[in-house]
This record gives C-alpha cells, sequence and structure tokens, in this order.
C-alpha cells in the first residue's frame, strides 16, 4: 500500500479513538474499517493475520462493554429503558445544544426519569451517576479494545 493510503487509514483509525471517547461516531467500527481496508489494500498473509488479532480485539472489548456495563447497570437497579431514553435525550441534545447537548440532555432525562421512578432526588442522583460511570465504563472499554487493534496495526506497518 502506498503511504498515502497508510495515512487515510491512519486518519480513519484517529477519527475512530476520537469517536469512541466523544460517543459521537462509531469508533470502533471505524478503527476496524481502516485496519480493514489497510490489510484489503496490503494483501498477505501478515496483513490478514493483523486484520484478525484487531478484529479479536475490538470484539472482547464489544462483549466486555455490555457485560461490565450491565453489571454495574443492575447493581444500580436502572432499567434499559432509562438508558434507552436517556441516550436518545443525548442525541436530540446534541442538535439541539451542539456537543454539550449530549451530556446535559443524557444526564438530565435519566434523572428525570429516575426521580419520577423513585420519588426521591437522592436515589435518582445516585442512578444518575450510576448510568454516567457506566457509560465511563463503555468508553474506557471499547478504547482499550481499540487501542490494542490500533496497536496491531503499527506493527503491521511495521513488518510489512
Amino acid at each position: 500500500m502506498e503511504i498515502w493510503g497508510e495515512v487515510l487509514v491512519g486518519v480513519a483509525i484517529f477519527a475512530g479513538l476520537i469517536g469512541i471517547v466523544v460517543q459521537v461516531l462509531p469508533g470502533a467500527v471505524l478503527v476496524l474499517g481502516g485496519i480493514l481496508v489497510w490489510a484489503i489494500m496490503t494483501g498477505g498473509t501478515q496483513a490478514w493475520v493483523v486484520f484478525g488479532v484487531a478484529a479479536v480485539a475490538i470484539a472482547i472489548a464489544e462483549v466486555l462493554q455490555w457485560i461490565l456495563a450491565g453489571k454495574h447497570m443492575r447493581k444500580a437497579e436502572v432499567p434499559v429503558l432509562t438508558l434507552a431514553v436517556g441516550g436518545i435525550a443525548g442525541i436530540i441534545g446534541f442538535f439541539v445544544i451542539p456537543v454539550l447537548g449530549l451530556f446535559l440532555f443524557f444526564v438530565g432525562a435519566i434523572f428525570l426519569l429516575e426521580w419520577l421512578r423513585r420519588k426521591d432526588v437522592s436515589a435518582a442522583w445516585g442512578a444518575t451517576k450510576a448510568a454516567l460511570q457506566a457509560t465511563l465504563i463503555t468508553i474506557g472499554v471499547q478504547l482499550v479494545g481499540s487501542l490494542v487493534a490500533t496497536g496491531a496495526w503499527v506493527i503491521g506497518l511495521i513488518i510489512t
């Protein structure tokens, strides 16, 4: 693969890593997609082994994020519906108040729903904090998996 192609793949991977942190882009998909394009264009056993390692790292991260965040939310007794409504509110908020609205509407919706459900402000705030912690767990696990995939790609660049 020519150098400009590798640079474009690197930009896609970087955008994916940013997307994981900001939670606006499908980050892990961009990272794996960039590595897939690189493997196709580079060809050979080494490139496909790199892609396989990246795919496994991201797949493990995707499964772990659901297990760990789900366990955290069950422990805090926050229903999935509350998270779904919070997520939808966050998306709407992103367009109402660019970028900042994502966070504000997500937190606000979860707090409001849990306050209505529990009839207790401190319990609602505790559930809201648990939802934020679960979100951070998700981001962290996705980021680690994608960084392992990125590391495999960098090694692949060196050995191919």
